[in-house]
């Protein structure tokens, strides 16, 4: 036998990593008291404990405290008496703890490693070179932010107490990836890790005791449904932050609407992998085996959905499965294995019904030729051809390895099918032309685009997703915003608006009767009820009758917005023009809008041209802001950037106040268009007259048809229409307290990032109620990763 028969023959050897340290470790641990709070081990109130076991091998691992809505009583109590000593620290006190809670969980790399491994079952290689080193960096990275806090965030104060709720996935990486920003906010924590997967956030305790974390700063529960409701529905909780599943995100949003908590998801994904004609196949083939096999599958941001150029399926789909039978399915200790078991049998299960009903739906489902281990719940990697865009297998996330494939055959199709999909967290895009890349790139509806690679995070970027993949990013600057209030300045309660049965006196004098229409596509439209509203002076006289907009109205309304291109796609120079016309225009009739005023409202006419004047003065900040509020370019320590670029968040709905009803219009509808938004706008219910009064000045002012849509009526009812309408991306409301939380509640269809007032209003007067405050409401933040280098 020559060198090359005997390199051909070669297989791989055993490589298992050693887990007595590991063992040690859990057979030291009374797993009974197993809650840490308030610097200290107990045992759950009740007694209750539950079982985790190693997927590998189904074996028991521990017995741990299961803990009852008394202990979160007890977590919060103790988070809630920590915070104002911990808020007041200094950022160099937080950066110190932040600091040691790194370098300790630096010497103790491997166990977590190993631990991580036996309790979720992903290779040691995963946990060991990628997991366990990003948790450490964000730790390290977000002490820089908590000394950075005041001159970097400005006019910005921790949230308070956070309850944060994990997954089993990536049960270390994601327990780091909430508390660091957390705890460099000045933030206290509540945390819930996964049942699945628990000992890490045990082992993370310890660290939290040698670190000098102080009591209370970091409370970790562990339990079920019961302990994760309590959290979510605790009042002395400030913020939610939750990473899951689509299904239970939708039920954290109800349950918190009304509230006041402020609250971030990160929740599913089926992630478009895009592979162009001109891609390097062998990259991408192995950039394949990262964004779908990869933890097995079990990832949000899981490359599930492969859209390749026709002219190249055949040559890659053939590398693909070459591949594939290559891949080394077995235990998750071997340094050699590629993909382990899934976390749980019910996972498994799962995963086996869902390509079942993928191949009863016409998917051609192919596996490699390789035996699975006698136990453990091992699933093989699973290639899905032939597979319809309405496929379960292209529509539904898996979560497990299974790959679904389609074919396109021009760019625009390409991007059609990838964002064919309910979820918007992630994609990739494969191509050598740099240019086609970065053109694809801001077409797609996701949180976050990898340039001819996967799966790249870091602590400096942002991460989080679009549409019903959840709200709020977790990294960098932006990531930071997530665990900080901006001190707002609140106006009065507002009351709920009373239908009156008693008729409107008419008022004197013989002026030809105007109607006041709805504002819909550019035109002056009637209502399609065909009701009107009337509308009374200060004292109480017939001042006009505007259209009683309905359902259908706002439909109508939203379908121009969402058909208007001219506006999101404009330049930011170009929306500033016409921002700054529609300002001069406004100024040009400044005396007709604060008569307006100070007969709707009764006001003087001194406090009447002066809201004028600031409306006109909020147009022309925005005009300015449109081409200055811009992204950033983020230098990981790898060889790429990340471009972390401003979106429009699409439609946004906004109901606005009858406070300053002039200047609370404008001050919500300028920002949002100064970003390239769309706006259905609902304006005052009591002064709506200043709003039909502004048709002419928006239609003699070059803005697009469909870019401002305005429906009067009462806002209650349209705020709830808003709300239910699935195409609507954004909606600020500013209206009674029913009326808020009923819009939070009702968002919860396509998970619309609402922004509401909680039945308060703001002093629109205030410098405070202009800015980026409002500027970072009306964006999404993608970031784009895009290599370097040879």
């Amino acid at each position: 036998m020559n060198i090359l028969d005997r390199y051909h023959a070669m297989d791989y050897g055993p490589a298992p990593e050693a887990r007595n340290e590991a063992d040690a470790w859990l057979a030291a641990r009374d797993f009974g008291k197993a809650l840490f709070i308030d610097g200290a081990w107990k045992a759950a109130s009740g007694g209750k404990t539950f079982e985790t076991s190693e997927p590998s091998s189904g074996k028991l691992l521990a017995k741990v405290s299961d803990a009852s809505a008394a202990d979160i009583e007890a977590a919060v109590a103790a988070a809630t008496k920590a915070l104002p000593k911990w808020s007041a620290s200094s950022g160099y006190q937080r950066a110190k703890v932040l600091y040691a809670i790194g370098r300790a969980m630096q010497r103790h790399q491997r166990l977590f490693a190993v631990l991580e491994t036996i309790d979720n079952g992903k290779p040691i290689r995963e946990s060991r070179d990628i997991d366990v080193p990003l948790a450490i960096r964000h730790f390290i990275h977000h002490a820089g932010w908590a000394q950075a806090l005041d001159k970097d965030f400005p006019g910005h104060k921790g949230v308070g107490v956070v309850g944060q709720i994990i997954p089993w996935n990536f049960p270390l990486l994601m327990l780091a990836w909430k508390i660091a920003p957390a705890l460099a906010a000045g933030c206290t924590v509540v945390l819930k890790p996964a049942e699945f997967t628990p000992l890490t956030a045990i082992l993370f305790a310890e660290i939290c005791e040698r670190a000098g974390v102080p009591k209370g700063v970091v409370n970790i529960v562990q339990g079920g449904p019961e302990a994760g409701a309590a959290i979510v529905n605790h009042p002395g909780i400030q913020k939610i932050a939750f990473t899951g599943s689509s299904e239970v995100g939708k039920i954290i949003r109800k349950a918190t609407a009304g509230s006041g908590k402020k609250l971030s998801l990160e929740l599913g994904g089926k992630s478009a992998f895009i592979v162009f004609e001109d891609a390097d196949l062998d990259s991408a083939v192995e950039g394949l085996v990262d964004g779908i096999w990869f933890n097995q599958g079990q990832v949000c941001c899981a490359g599930s959905r492969l859209l390749v150029q026709e002219g190249i399926a055949e040559a890659l789909i053939a590398k693909v499965k070459t591949r594939m039978s290559r891949l080394r399915v077995g235990s998750p200790l071997d340094k050699n294995t590629d993909i382990g078991p899934l976390v749980d049998i019910t996972q498994l299960d799962r995963v086996k019904g869902l390509v079942a009903e993928g191949a009863k739906q016409g998917a051609i489902c192919w596996q490699p030729d390789a035996a699975l281990p006698s136990s453990g719940y091992y699933h093989l990697p699973t290639l899905a051809t032939g597979v319809s865009p309405a496929n379960i297998l292209a529509q539904e996330e898996v979560f497990g390895p299974v790959l679904a494939t389609m074919t396109f055959r021009n760019t625009e199709e390409a991007i059609e099918l990838a964002n064919n999909t309910r979820y918007g967290l992630a994609a990739s895009v494969w191509s050598e032309n740099v240019n086609l890349a970065l053109h694809v790139a801001p077409q797609l509806k996701a949180g976050v685009v990898w340039v001819n690679g996967t799966n790249m995070f870091d602590a400096a970027c942002g991460f989080g997703g679009y549409r019903e993949s959840g709200f709020g990013r977790e990294g960098g600057r932006e990531g930071m915003f997530e665990y900080l209030a901006a001190r707002l300045p609140l106006g009065p309660v507002i009351k709920a608006a009373t239908v009156s049965a008693q008729p409107v006196e008419q008022a004197d004098g013989l002026a030809i009767d105007r109607t006041a229409k709805l504002f819909i596509g550019g035109k002056q439209v009637r209502p399609d009820g065909n009701y009107s509203l009337a509308v009374a002076t200060a004292k109480g006289k017939l001042a006009g009758e505007v259209g009683l907009g309905s359902r259908k109205d706002i439909r109508d309304a939203v379908s121009s917005a969402r058909a208007c291109k001219a506006w999101p796609e404009a330049t930011a120079y170009n929306r500033s023009q016409v921002l700054y016309y529609l300002a001069e225009n406004l100024s040009g009739r400044t005396d007709e809008f604060a008569a307006r005023l100070v007969q709707l409202t009764g006001v003087t006419a001194k406090a009447a041209r002066e809201e004028v004047e600031q409306s006109i003065e909020r147009l022309f900040l925005y005009a300015g802001l449109a081409d200055k509020f811009e992204g950033r370019v983020h230098q990981p320590p790898a060889r790429a950037v990340t471009l972390a670029l401003h979106e429009p968040v699409g439609v946004i709905g906004i109901v606005a106040p009858d406070a300053s009803p002039l200047l609370g219009l404008i001050s919500l509808i300028a920002p949002a268009l100064a970003m390239g938004n769309p706006v259905v706008a609902v304006p005052s219910e009591r002064y709506p007259l200043l709003a039909t009064d502004l048709y002419q000045v928006i239609e003699y002012s070059d803005v697009p048809a469909g870019a401002i849509n305005i429906v009067t009526g009462r806002s209650g009812e349209l705020a709830g229409v808003l709300a239910r309408h699935d195409d609507v991306d954004g909606l600020w409301v500013f209206a009674d307290a029913e009326t808020c939380a009923k819009a939070e509640a009702e968002s919860i269809g396509n998970l619309k990032r609402v922004w509401s007032g909680n039945g308060r209003s703001l002093d629109w007067a205030s410098g405070e109620a202009a800015g980026d405050a409002f500027l970072r409401r009306a964006i999404e933040v993608k970031n784009v990763w895009v290599p370097y280098g040879d």
